[in-house]
């Protein structure tokens, strides 16, 4: 029952986690992803990205970053502990074609994500250039394994600590000016993604963008994951995640994000209004 067979901590607040999940493993493609839930009693389920698959162990990787309530419950689990509900892989596969030069760009946490799409496009006889972006060098994940799939590692940190102090928008805009890039794929916090998309947007490289917005039942039908793609409505659950990073509304995605702030700052809170749930007072909530 999805047993946690190992658990490493690659940053502050970062894990990385893999257990068993032998159906996912056979049958997960690049850029899908899962939905878990932990508290079965009205839980939270949140979407993250497969980072990585081991058909063969049928075992599946995770990458997270504990800040928020279910994060944080999924951060408490060790070795031998199990995930109580696991629902993937999820999600519109990566198009991975053989295009030429690809540069993968991902920030933070979203180097996790970009590391199965990487991988596969370098699989399909691509050069693979990836740029990775850190606060610092501390938080800094998946170097090796990129650099395994890479042709060229570019590494930037916002303090200058490792790598070129710089923002990933400055070595993607000095590729797209050498006129060497067919294509780019970013993953990271949404305004990272945003800006992206407008350094790429005047040279005209398509870039594709993965999002991870809010995320309820996976199936497109809560609608809770609804973004506005050119003049479409699109459902990231079904439709994407990934999407044509130049005709994405980052602003209003951004928005919407923002719709939970108040109860996701009640870390703890139990939320279950509209299910007439009992209290052991006997009132409702």
């Amino acid at each position: 029952m999805n047993t946690i067979i190992e658990k490493t901590r690659l940053s502050e607040d970062v894990y990385k986690m893999v257990f068993q999940a032998p159906y996912i493993a056979e049958a997960r493609k690049a850029g899908q992803f899962l939905i878990i839930q932990l508290d079965t009693d009205f839980g939270e389920r949140i979407p993250l990205t497969i980072a990585d698959a081991d058909e063969q162990a049928g075992t599946i990787t995770i990458i997270f970053q504990a800040v928020g309530k279910t994060t944080r419950m999924l951060g408490d689990l060790n070795q031998g502990d199990s995930i109580a509900n696991v629902l993937g892989p999820l999600g519109t596969p990566t198009d991975i074609r053989r295009v030429g030069t690809v540069v993968c760009v991902g920030g933070g946490i979203g180097v996790a994500p970009l590391h199965p799409i990487v991988q596969a496009y370098k699989q399909a006889g691509n050069k693979v250039i990836t740029i990775m972006g850190a606060r610092n060098k501390d938080l800094l994940i998946l170097e090796e394994e990129m650099r395994a799939h890479s042709d060229e590692v570019i590494i930037c940190t916002d303090d200058g600590s490792y790598g070129r102090k710089a923002l990933v928008t400055q070595p993607l805009k000095e590729l797209c000016e050498q006129g060497i890039v067919d294509e780019v794929t970013a993953i990271g916090p949404p305004i990272m993604m945003k800006f992206c998309a407008e350094t790429t947007r005047p040279f005209g490289v398509h870039t594709m963008v993965s999002l991870n917005t809010i995320m309820v039942d996976g199936t497109g039908m809560c609608g809770g994951c609804r973004v506005t793609v050119g003049d479409e409505t699109k459902f990231v659950c079904v439709d994407g995640p990934e999407f044509d990073a130049h005709l994405v509304d980052f602003d209003n995605m951004m928005l919407r994000q923002k719709a939970y702030k108040e109860q996701e700052q009640h870390a703890d809170h139990a939320c279950n209004i509209g299910l007439d749930v009992r209290t052991p007072q006997g009132g409702t909530k």
